[in-house]
């Protein structure tokens, strides 16, 4: 690491230089506190910018050369337009102005006052050019212009959210699957009126043995993962003949027993051995011959998959080669543009091509498993989520290797949550090349993810405004904010989620800009309210007929203990084993009992009929039905209901903060008790009917329901509201 002065304050030419780079040169805390960003940190996060600062001579010459820069540029780096904002572009008098429009036609753009060009508004949505001859100087920039938001906001309605890999089914291989997934849509679609069922990440991972079993830490947001595959769901399964039909034979067996380690001896669900398993089987299908309509469909996928699928499924071959990490390669294969790599891959030809096929393989049961969700009667279907960045070395960063910004990660400062702050262990993207390109490699992720989906969930989206970068070696409370062109970002969303007809839900919990609600919701993005931090800033909690219209309203996520563990105290029971409670047990039980106790008070405020003290007992807490009844009672849009929470589960599919100390996103659903709960016995018993009556009634009403008594009213959340990502 370099720094610009030993002082820990920046000079003013550093600061300046910084803010010209979109890095903030101070934040503002949780608690309303001004932080200045060290100078050190500001050097560092240059440097991943290209920006050297390491000496205030360099400072100097950098400053002066981004200035100039500025002045020379005839066009933005990237322009953005939509109905209600067009672009004006400055252009002299003489200069000629036109639009190369995406589908081949041009638009010559007309002077609109003395010194300007103002785009049109019938401007097609779309991804075009837009160039500028002034003399003999022509300029280029990306034109995106962006409809006036995603699609429009659904009808009120209720759905499951649930880590995919807990719900197993009497036919899975040891984690939850697509097909799974499939009968979880059609089930509650059916039978309880569900509009939606909301999934984990389902992108690729590398190998758990690499990097952990966190969904939202994967090797590439960009495609899904095909250890999701139903195996005996493929077509050509059934096909298998000879030696090759006694081994798929062996392969379902083993699948088989990993299911029932999980289900009936409770063991930890093992990605791994089920990917080993379900590799091996598919390897036998990709055997068989297709038949022409589905080769047919194969290369259509193919071809408009194109390049970017070729470079997925060359860097799949090259990692069961050289190990997941492509960091750890020689060094030749680490540019995945390179001539080493193009030799290579057609040394792997083979390998590359199955990989192709898996990706379509798993494409189409992704699809197969919206089309049965809308078959349903669902009139939103699946939710996919979308991590907030991928695995340093997997294969989004070798394959969009320049957009990442190398010695540096994303987190989060320091809040009232996590007082060392956040390491999400993920390079960020970069701005700046991001806009010259014109946000393509944003936006071939969002396609990939919005191709077989109903809405998308994009965690952390204020990461479209402003990322916490930390460089390399600093702690995570000596970051800076860097800014991103949130109306381009904004712009590719809306596009994106046009095309492909999804709703889009961001999870906006955290530290909260002023506006920034204000913008997601004036392009249709629906937010996040969890019952639990929605308080104010006395710990009281917010009003249900206060809380938010455009938003998803859960009472848990999977980062937070689930209701029956938050209400019986089991959860305070596990963070005191691991050593992570702020004070003494009792002292964090009290506090619990009376935040409890403040719900209980608005729970009977609205209506709700609670259980009072037994033989002069304290009041027991609220059951989760009540309190699923009040999110009813709330005028959110989207009512979510964690699954597990249908069966009493107690234990945490994630605990923040731990590594190897608990094995998160390892467990299968479980009943109060711990024991394993199959997919069919969850559909089959009372819990799911119960729990989700009263969201039931609230849909079919259309509008939330009235409370019985009219008592004193908080004020609204604060836009500075907190949260927990």
């Amino acid at each position: 690491m370099t720094d610009a002065g030993s002082s820990r304050t920046p000079s003013k030419d550093l600061a300046a230089l910084a803010r010209v780079h979109g890095v903030d040169t101070s934040y503002t805390t949780w608690d309303g506190r001004c932080v200045p960003v060290p100078a050190a940190t500001l050097t560092d996060v240059l440097a991943a910018l290209d920006v050297n600062a390491g000496t205030p001579e360099l400072v100097r010459a950098a400053l002066e050369e981004a200035r100039r820069a500025r002045a020379r540029r005839l066009l933005p780096p990237c322009v953005v337009t939509r109905p209600d904002r067009p672009a004006t572009l400055e252009a002299d008098d003489a200069a000629q102005v036109w639009i190369d429009l995406e589908d081949g036609s041009r638009y010559e753009l007309t002077r609109t006052a003395p010194g300007s060009r103002t785009l049109p508004s019938s401007t097609p949505p779309g991804y075009h050019t837009v160039h500028l001859r002034h003399g003999g100087a022509v300029a280029t920039a990306p034109l995106i212009s962006a409809p006036g938001g995603t699609a429009p906001l659904p009808d009120r309605t209720w759905g499951f959210t649930v880590q995919l890999y807990s719900a197993l089914s009497g036919r899975s291989w040891g984690m939850g699957d697509l097909a799974d997934l499939a009968e979880l849509a059609g089930w509650s679609g059916r039978c309880l009126d569900a509009g939606f069922v909301l999934v984990n990440p389902l992108h690729t991972m590398l190998p758990a043995a690499t990097s952990g079993h966190s969904p939202y830490w994967p090797s590439s947001r960009r495609y899904p993962d095909p250890v999701h595959v139903r195996v005996e769901a493929v077509p050509e399964f059934p096909h298998l003949r000879g030696a090759d039909r006694l081994r798929a034979d062996e392969l379902v067996k083993a699948g088989e027993d990993l299911r029932e380690r999980v289900l009936t001896d409770g063991a930890l669900i093992d990605r791994d051995a089920v990917w080993a398993a379900k590799r091996q089987a598919l390897a036998l299908i990709h055997r068989v011959r297709r038949g022409p309509g589905r080769q047919a469909a194969y290369e259509r996928f193919t071809r408009q998959e194109g390049q970017r699928l070729l470079d997925f499924a060359t860097y799949r071959a090259l990692a069961e080669r050289h190990g997941a990490d492509w960091r750890q390669w020689p060094a030749p294969l680490r540019d995945s543009r390179g001539a080493a790599v193009e030799r290579a891959g057609r040394e792997l030809r083979d390998e590359v091509e199955f990989h192709r096929w898996l990706a379509w393989v798993t494409d189409e049961q992704m699809q197969a498993t919206q089309r049965e969700a809308r078959n349903a009667g669902m009139s939103v279907g699946i939710v996919h989520d979308l991590a907030v960045g991928a695995h340093p070395g997997g294969a989004d960063t070798w394959m969009y290797r320049d957009f990442f910004a190398p010695g540096v990660t994303v987190g989060a400062p320091p809040d009232a949550f996590t007082a060392q702050g956040q390491d999400w262990q993920q390079p960020p993207w970069r701005p700046d090349r991001l806009a010259e390109a014109g946000y393509a490699p944003f936006a071939e992720m969002l396609r990939g993810v919005m191709r077989h989906a109903g809405a998308v969930r994009m965690d952390h989206v204020l990461g479209l405004f402003r990322l916490w970068w930390v460089p390399e070696g600093r702690p995570l409370s000596e970051g800076a904010y860097v800014r991103y062109d949130h109306e381009a970002m904004l712009a590719v969303l809306a596009l994106e989620a046009h095309r492909a007809g999804v709703h889009v839900i961001g999870e906006d919990l955290g530290t909260v800009e002023d506006g920034v609600r204000d913008q997601l919701v004036e392009r249709g993005v629906l937010g996040t309210s969890v019952l639990w931090l929605e308080k104010d800033a006395d710990g009281r909690p917010h009003a249900a007929e206060r809380w938010r219209t455009a938003c998803l309203a859960t009472l848990t996520t999977h980062d937070l203990p689930s209701t029956a563990a938050r209400l019986t105290g089991s959860d305070l029971a596990l963070r005191h084993r691991m050593g992570m409670l702020k004070g003494p047990l009792e002292q964090e039980r009290r506090a619990a009992a009376d935040e409890i106790g403040l719900w209980r008070e608005e729970l009977r405020r609205t209506g709700l009929d609670l259980p009072g003290p037994q033989d002069g007992a304290a009041p027991a807490p609220p059951d989760a039905e009540t309190l699923h009844a009040y999110l009813a009672r709330t005028p959110a849009r989207l009512l979510g209901v964690w699954l597990p929470d249908t069966v009493g589960d107690l234990r945490a599919q994630n605990l923040p903060g731990t590594l190897d100390e608990h094995p998160n996103w390892q467990h299968v659903i479980a009943d109060g008790d711990g024991r394993p709960v199959s997919l069919e016995q969850l559909a089959a018993g009372p819990g799911a009917r119960r729990l989700t009556r009263a969201l039931r009634d609230a849909v079919t009403a259309g509008r939330p329901l009235t409370p019985r008594s009219s008592g004193p009213v908080p004020r609204p959340p604060s836009e500075n509201g907190r949260g927990t990502r």
